[in-house]
C-alpha cells in the first residue's frame, strides 16, 4: 500500500520548517534581503496560510495599514463609532496593532490560530499591555460577525520594530485596506508595499484621505491610474474629502461607501469566501518566486563558503610546499646545522675506523671542520630547532595569506572582525606544537635505525657513534640534497653525508639505507601536514560554523516541490 500524499497544510508546514532552517551566515551582498525575506516567508506561513488553510470559513481579516498620519486609526474608530484605538497627533500612536471583531468571533482570534507569536491583551488604548510583541483583542457589537479589523502601525514607522510589525500583519491579512492621503498617495513606500500585494495577488482596498473636496475627481483620477498601471486595477478606491472631524471622527457621509462595501462582505459568505480565495491562492502561488529567491540566496552563500575554504585551503597548500622545497633542497644544512654536522663528522670516533678510500675523502673535507667535539645528540637539537623553525614560518605564512586573501572575498572580512591579531599568524600553541613533533619525528628515526640495526650488531659494535650518531646520518640524509646549497657546502654537507651514508651502506646494505632516508622524509612531511591541517582548521571551522548546511538547498527544493504536488492533487 503506497502513503497517501501529503496535504497542502501538511506540505506548507514542511517547506515552512526548511526555510526556517536557512543559514545566512556569510556577509554577501543581500545577505540581510534574504534573511527577511525568510522570516516573511515563515511569519506568512504561521499568521495567515496555515491558520487559513486549516479554517476556510473563519472570520475574514481586514488589516488597515498605511504611512505615517494617514489616519488609519481615525479611519477604524470612525467605522465603528466608537474609540477602539488609539488616535493622535504624537507620532508613533499605535504602538501594539488592534484587532476588533464581533463578540461572536472573539474565540476565533483569541487564541494563536492567527498571529500566534502575539499575545493577546484586552486592556483600554494606550494602556500599559501595548507595546511591541502585543496584540490588543476588542470585541465590539459595531462590527458584524465574519468581518475582523486590525489596525497596524505605520508602515514608514521610525520605529523599526514597527514596521516589521506592520509588514508582518499585512502579510497575515485576508483583505488590505491601505490608507493613504492626497498629499503622500505618491510616496515610495506605501507603493513598495503595493506592489507587493500585487506579487502575493493580496486583495486589496484603497482609501484616499483628507482630499480637499475641489480636487476630488482630479486626485483620485490620478490614484486610479497608478494603481491600474500597477496591476491592481481591481482594487477597490474610495476616497475621503478632507472635513472637519466630529467628535474625533470622520463625518458619516464620507465613509459611508467604505461601511456599505466591509458590512457587505460580512454579510454575503460567497463575497466573503471569494476574497479568501484571492489571498490564500495568490500568497500560496507567491512561494514560487520566493523559495526560488531563497534558493539563489542560499547558493551564494555555499559559493562564498567554498571560495573562502579554496583561499584557505591554496594557502596552506603552499605552506606544505614551502616544507618540502626546504627539506629537499637542502636549505636546513645552513649555520648552525652545518656548523655541528661538521664537527661531528670530523672529530667522531668513528671515522678512525673508515677504510682507506673512505679516509681520503674524510681528508679532502677534513680542512672545513673545526676541530670541536660534537655529540650526535647535539647535531640532532639543532636540526630539530631549524625544521621547528621552519614548520612556524611556513604555519606563520599561511596564516597571513589567508587572512589577506579573505579580506577580499565577500563574506571574508565579516569573519576575520575581531580576530586578527590571532589570524593572520600561527596559532600561540604552534611552536610547543611543532617543537613536539619534530621531537616525535626523531625518537622515530632513532627507532627505524635501531629497529633495522638490530640483526647487525655484532659488525656495527665498532661503530663508537651507535644508534643515536647512525640517526643523525638518516636525519641529515634526508635533508641533504644539493638543491639549496651552494659552493663549499655543497662539498661540506652533501660529502660528509655520503661518508656517514657509505658506513651505514656497509653495515645495513644501501637499500636500507636508501629506505631508512625515504621513510624518516615522508614521515616528517607527514608530521608537518598534519600541524598545518590543524591550523588550517581555524579558518574552516569559522567557514563551517557560519555556512549552511550542506543539504539545504535540496531539502528546500524537495520541500517546494512537495507544496506543488500537494496541490495539484487537491
Amino acid at each position: 500500500m503506497t502513503a497517501a500524499a501529503p496535504t497542502v497544510p501538511d506540505a506548507l508546514e514542511t517547506l515552512r520548517d526548511r526555510v526556517a532552517e536557512l543559514s545566512f551566515g556569510l556577509a554577501v551582498p543581500g545577505r540581510a534581503d534574504a534573511a527577511r525575506e525568510a522570516r516573511a516567508v515563515v511569519d506568512q506561513v504561521d499568521d495567515y496560510l496555515l491558520p487559513r488553510l486549516r479554517d476556510l470559513d473563519a472570520p475574514l481579516l481586514a488589516v488597515v495599514g498605511g504611512s505615517t498620519g494617514a489616519g488609519k486609526s481615525t479611519l477604524v474608530n470612525s467605522l465603528l463609532h466608537a474609540d477602539v484605538t488609539r488616535a493622535g497627533v504624537l507620532r508613533p500612536t499605535t504602538r501594539a496593532p488592534v484587532l476588533v471583531c464581533a463578540p461572536a468571533d472573539r474565540a476565533a482570534f483569541a487564541g494563536d490560530r492567527v498571529l500566534p507569536h502575539l499575545a493577546r491583551t484586552t486592556g483600554a488604548p494606550g494602556g500599559p499591555d501595548d507595546g511591541h510583541g502585543a496584540l490588543r483583542l476588542v470585541a465590539h457589537d459595531a462590527l458584524p460577525a465574519g468581518l475582523a479589523l486590525l489596525d497596524a502601525p505605520d508602515v514608514d514607522s521610525v520605529v523599526t520594530a514597527n514596521r516589521d510589525l506592520a509588514a508582518q500583519l499585512l502579510a497575515a491579512a485576508d483583505l488590505w485596506i491601505f490608507v493613504t492621503t492626497a498629499a503622500r498617495y505618491a510616496d515610495a513606500v506605501p507603493w513598495d508595499l503595493l506592489h507587493t500585494a500585487v506579487q502575493r495577488g493580496t486583495a486589496v482596498a484603497v482609501v484616499l484621505d483628507r482630499v480637499p473636496p475641489e480636487a476630488r475627481d482630479e486626485v483620485a483620477d490620478d490614484l486610479a491610474g497608478m494603481l491600474r498601471r500597477a496591476g491592481l486595477s481591481a482594487a477597490r478606491l474610495f476616497v475621503v474629502a478632507e472635513r472637519p472631524l466630529d467628535g474625533g471622527l470622520l463625518p458619516a457621509e464620507e465613509i459611508a461607501p467604505l461601511r456599505a462595501w466591509l458590512l457587505g462582505l460580512a454579510a454575503d459568505q460567497e463575497q466573503r469566501d471569494a476574497v479568501v480565495r484571492q489571498t490564500l491562492a495568490g500568497a500560496l502561488d507567491s512561494l514560487s518566486d520566493r523559495v526560488t529567491g531563497l534558493l539563489a540566496a542560499e547558493e551564494q552563500q555555499h559559493a562564498a563558503a567554498r571560495t573562502l575554504q579554496e583561499a584557505a585551503d591554496a594557502a596552506y597548500a603552499r605552506a606544505r610546499q614551502e616544507v618540502d622545497d626546504a627539506v629537499a633542497g637542502g636549505a636546513l644544512l645552513r649555520g648552525e646545522v652545518l656548523a655541528r654536522w661538521q664537527e661531528f663528522v670530523g672529530t667522531g670516533e668513528w671515522m678512525r675506523g673508515l677504510q682507506a678510500s673512505v679516509g681520503r675523502l674524510r681528508d679532502r673535507i677534513g680542512s672545513a671542520m673545526t676541530g670541536r667535539r660534537t655529540s650526535p645528540e647535539q647535531v640532532q637539537a639543532s636540526l630539530g630547532s631549524s625544521v621547528a623553525d621552519l614548520l612556524q614560518a611556513a604555519a606563520d605564512s599561511a596564516a597571513e595569506r589567508t587572512a589577506t586573501s579573505w579580506r577580499s572575498l565577500p563574506g571574508g572580512t565579516a569573519l576575520l572582525a575581531g580576530r586578527e591579531r590571532d589570524l593572520e599568524a600561527a596559532s600561540p600553541d604552534f611552536p610547543d606544537a611543532a617543537v613536539d613533533e619534530v621531537r616525535d619525528w626523531q625518537g622515530e628515526v632513532l627507532e627505524l635505525v635501531r629497529s633495522e640495526g638490530a640483526g647487525k650488531r655484532a659488525r656495527a659494535r665498532w661503530l663508537s657513534w651507535g644508534v643515536n650518531g647512525a640517526g643523525a646520518v638518516v636525519m641529515v640524509a634526508v635533508f641533504a640534497s644539493t638543491g639549496g646549497l651552494t659552493g663549499g657546502e655543497v662539498a661540506v654537507a652533501g660529502g660528509t653525508t655520503a661518508v656517514g651514508q657509505r658506513l651505514l651502506e656497509a653495515v645495513l646494505g644501501d637499500a636500507a639505507v636508501r629506505s631508512l632516508a625515504a621513510r624518516a622524509r615522508a614521515d616528517l612531511r607527514e608530521r608537518a601536514g598534519r600541524l598545518l591541517d590543524t591550523e588550517r582548521a581555524r579558518f574552516a571551522d569559522l567557514v563551517t560554523a557560519a555556512a549552511p548546511a550542506p543539504d539545504g538547498i535540496t531539502r528546500l527544493r524537495a520541500a517546494a516541490d512537495g507544496l506543488a504536488t500537494a496541490r495539484r492533487s487537491r
